[in-house]
């Protein structure tokens, strides 16, 4: 008789590590607008489903917790059924023996605090708060609240006009965003649940490549008002496109010469090709809009100035300073600011770092941009410096994997601390400090503290400096409320206290992603034409085809192919390769056209104007 045997996974085993991966798939899909009672509770069903039962916190208490939330959602709690939810799942936090109990009990707790006027409906009303405007969730998570099982399913008919010209119904920046865009909108696609998300935004990137049609739709009557926007970027581009389709007369200022901000001084031409940019400003323009570039606001000309000519002003400058960093040898020959780096390439100012070993510190897309930007400039090795772990970047998972795979090394878990230059002043090293990743904070990521260690030299003969943007908000202290840098505006973008003054963008919310800028365009455009009084309606008259009754078995999904590395150094040609038309129509048919199964057959499925 064998004292011990190989063990293998039964049946039931293998059937339950299936379930686990499916509840991780549909959690991973799950879209907002989910009553938040009901997804507390069925987590906290899965958390009691695995304790052991030996402590009476866990094997009691979220039994008892489990009960209270089931009458809250019966519509038989009172208003004290929620405060004895609080008090006892406090008790089970603060009292149980292992990490799933208390966690469960720290989930229910957050929850009460964090959503009691959701519990409070419930126990009133008999009904969740929430209500869904898009039951897609896609359009729900895309800022702009693009149709995108609208231009996918035209896309898939071959009707690559039709699917621009819907997609700039309410994004005026179709190219740009199908070449650069985060694409928050495939975080929660449904597709999940069988396979993987839909590449939205490379379907996107196809429609825009293979349409034709430039013209854009007619505006409407003029109103004989005037619109003043500052700032030249996607925020406000974005503005000025449908103010003029309401038939506004507007009229951009940009401090650059030329437009396009953080799109074109920002982001490399490896990303987002000059020409791809320029189609989308030409389309955005050609509906009669005046611009006036190189204009500086408060040096060119004030902002009363502005203010004084226009029935409305749009502030939506982009972050285009850089932060420092406040360590010694910052000042010293060979230390870039990033943003200033990539916007003198932007104008044509290239620098020669040709063989030279370059050292960036960031962790954000920007750094990423600045280092994979030092590659192409020649340089011999290129360090990112990064204060925490690299899974606690904040770049896209993409641009990280794409840095690395182009040679760059990543220096995790070192904060700097000096520059070490030479005699006439010139960058011949970085010293860091090691990290140990610490404790959660408010911001709901580990904090990193100094290390038990000496200092780490890295020997480098340029620094470009990542960690931060901000606005130059100045020019508009006197009239709007700045703090911390920040214009300080209303939610539909309205400055307080101002007769006719709008801010948005980079210049309310700090810097901030493509999407949201053209966002808050969109949401400033609405909220002008309305307090000018009237009601303009932004529609694009393109019908949607028919969903296919398909059941499409799992298939996997179509990534975006680079170019081989060595095809980089030395150039800024695109890096990224577009779908094919096999592939293209192979991805547009994984869509699950949610907006007319399930909910959407219900609420619509889609705005077809705003």
């Amino acid at each position: 008789m064998s004292r011990l045997s190989i063990e293998t996974p039964g049946k039931a085993e293998t059937v339950i590590a299936g379930l686990y991966r499916d509840i991780e798939r549909r959690i991973s899909a799950s879209p907002p607008g989910l009553c938040p009672v009901d997804m507390s509770l069925s987590f906290l069903r899965l958390c009691h489903a695995q304790t052991c039962g030996k402590c009476v916190p866990c094997r009691i208490g979220l039994g008892q917790l489990t009960t209270l939330l089931e009458q809250v959602l019966d519509s038989t709690a009172t208003p004290e059924t929620i405060d004895l939810i609080e008090k006892t799942a406090r008790v089970i936090q603060d009292t149980a023996d292992c990490a799933i109990g208390y966690e469960a009990a720290r989930m229910v707790l957050q929850g009460v605090q964090g959503f009691r006027d959701d519990y409070l409906s419930h126990v009133e009303s008999g009904r969740c708060l929430f209500g869904w405007d898009h039951p897609v969730p896609c359009v729900a998570l895309c800022p702009a609240g693009v149709d995108i099982p609208g231009y996918i399913a035209l896309v898939r008919a071959g009707r690559y006009n039709d699917a621009v010209r819907l997609i700039r119904k309410d994004n005026p920046f179709p190219t740009v965003c199908g070449y650069v865009c985060e694409h928050p909108c495939e975080a929660h696609c449904r597709r999940s649940m069988v396979d993987d998300a839909v590449n939205i935004c490379g379907i996107k990137r196809f429609a825009c490549d293979h349409a034709d049609n430039t013209t854009p739709p007619d505006s409407a009557p003029s109103t004989g008002k005037r619109i003043g926007i500052i700032g030249g970027g996607p925020g406000g581009l974005s503005a000025a496109y449908f103010l003029s389709l309401m038939g506004h007369q507007v009229v951009v200022y940009d401090q650059r010469p030329k437009l396009g901000g953080m799109l074109r001084y920002g982001i490399p031409d490896y990303r987002l090709p000059q020409d791809k940019l320029d189609a989308d400003i030409d389309f955005i323009l050609s509906t009669g809009i005046e611009v006036h570039t190189g204009v500086s606001i408060g040096r060119d000309i004030s902002f009363a100035e502005i203010e004084n000519q226009y029935d409305a002003v749009y502030i939506s400058i982009g972050a285009h300073n850089d932060k420092k960093i406040g360590i010694p040898g910052e000042d010293a020959v060979g230390v870039h600011s990033a943003v200033q780096l990539l916007r003198d390439i932007g104008e044509g100012r290239v620098p020669d770092f040709k063989g030279k070993r370059v050292c960036v510190i960031g962790g954000g897309n920007v750094s990423m941009d600045a280092t994979r930007t030092a590659i192409r400039l020649g340089a011999s090795a290129v360090t990112c410096v990064y204060r925490r772990r690299v899974t606690d970047m904040t770049a896209l998972a993409e641009e990280i994997e794409e840095a690395q795979s182009e040679g760059c090394q990543i220096l995790s878990l070192q904060a700097p601390d000096h520059i070490e230059t030479d005699e006439t002043g010139r960058v011949t090293a970085l010293w860091t400090r090691p990290q140990v990743i610490g404790a959660y904070g408010k911001d709901g990521r580990p904090r990193p503290y100094d290390a038990d260690q000496p200092l780490l030299r890295t020997p480098c003969d340029v620094v470009i400096v990542a960690i931060g943007q901000s606005i130059d908000a100045k020019p508009f202290e006197q009239i709007a409320p700045v703090v911390r840098g920040k214009i300080q505006a209303e939610s539909d973008a309205f400055v307080p206290n101002t007769p006719h003054v709008f801010a948005g963008g980079d210049a309310v919310t700090g810097p901030a992603t493509v999407i949201r800028a053209v966002a808050a365009g969109k949401v400033a455009a609405a909220n002008i034409d309305a307090h000018l009084g009237f009601r303009h309606v932004i529609k694009s008259n393109v019908e949607i085809p028919a969903p296919h009754l398909t059941n499409m078995p799992a298939c996997g999904r179509i990534e975006l192919r680079s170019r081989p590395a060595e095809e980089c150094v030395g150039n800024f040609d695109l890096v990224k390769c577009g779908m094919t038309e096999q592939e293209v129509h192979q991805e547009t048919s994984r869509c699950l056209r949610c907006d007319h199964f399930g909910y959407g057959i219900f609420k619509g499925g889609r705005s077809s104007k705003w």
